[in-house]
């Protein structure tokens, strides 16, 4: 019963292509518009990219888009190999392109901001970019909140797109004031599993990429958030033109399919959870 049921949508499936082809449909759109009927014995991963460099932002959408996969990416306003910013105007019609094909966004905070030190109820951070580069800024709940929604509003105001409530601290430092704060003003902090932890900030040198390939293959399982970049200024030999292709070519081979934030289990009631409820300190 259900091989036939499988059978039944993997014929839908292909019904739906040819007719978004027929029509003439970006390829974007008929992605999302049928995405494959896979099989998943070994469970679902969530693959999640941070913005950094922007270097290998192209290959990465055009990737998941050959693969038919969505995934969620978090967006901070960091400086770009195009030497613009990642969430200037300039760079609408990527996020755009990437809000066609049904990925997910969440914040990575704007200035990309690394929390230094809690004190007194108030929080220390350094933005690495913007106007206070370097400086540690106190910050208290409300500077913190505007701090997660820049991101949104920049994405909003570009695509029209909401992000998900949900948000990625800057090399995953927090503390439980953070996190607080941030649940107040409607975000919930991800993290990633350790097999998750993809490597593509790590020296080439200490871990070329063959390593960081064989690493994630054997290391993730069913339920894992996976984490790397649109781009990583330090790493000499880039992780994705290498890495991304065979890693989720493996994957999939290994029976795995893969699913944005919307669909996971730790977060999607508190995504699915009222605009007013999930923005109390708004």
């Amino acid at each position: 019963m259900a091989r036939n049921r499988a059978l039944r949508l993997a014929t839908m499936s292909k019904w739906l292509a040819a007719v978004a082809l027929a029509c003439g449909l970006p390829l974007a759109q008929q992605a999302t518009a049928a995405p494959a009927a896979r099989a998943c014995p070994a469970g679902t991963l969530y693959l999640t990219f941070d913005t950094g460099s922007m270097s290998q932002a192209q290959l990465i959408a055009d990737t998941l888009r050959r693969h038919q996969i969505r995934a969620t990416f978090f967006l901070a306003n960091e400086p770009t190999v195009r030497k613009d910013s990642s969430l200037e105007p300039s760079w609408a019609p990527y996020w755009k392109s990437l809000v066609a094909d049904g990925h997910a966004f969440g914040s990575h905070t704007f200035d990309h901001v690394y929390l230094r030190s809690v004190r007194a109820g108030k929080v220390t951070m350094r933005p690495q970019f913007g106007a206070r580069a370097g400086q540690d800024v106190a910050m208290d709940q409300a500077g913190f909140c505007k701090e997660l929604r820049r991101s949104a509003d920049a994405l909003r105001a570009m695509t029209g797109a909401d992000m998900v409530p949900l948000w990625r601290a800057p090399g995953g430092r927090t503390a439980p004031l953070t996190l607080q704060w941030a649940e107040h003003c409607g975000y919930r902090h991800v993290g990633w599993a350790p097999a998750g932890f993809l490597g593509d900030e790590l020296s080439s040198q200490r871990y070329p990429n063959a390593v960081l390939l064989q690493r994630a293959l054997a290391g993730l399982r069913d339920g894992d958030i996976a984490m790397a970049h649109l781009g990583i200024w330090s790493r000499q030999d880039p992780w994705a033109p290498a890495v991304l292709e065979p890693l989720l070519t493996g994957l999939e081979h290994k029976g795995f399919c893969f699913a944005t934030l919307r669909e996971h289990p730790a977060y999607r009631d508190w995504i699915a959870r009222p605009i007013g409820a999930q923005e109390g300190a708004r």
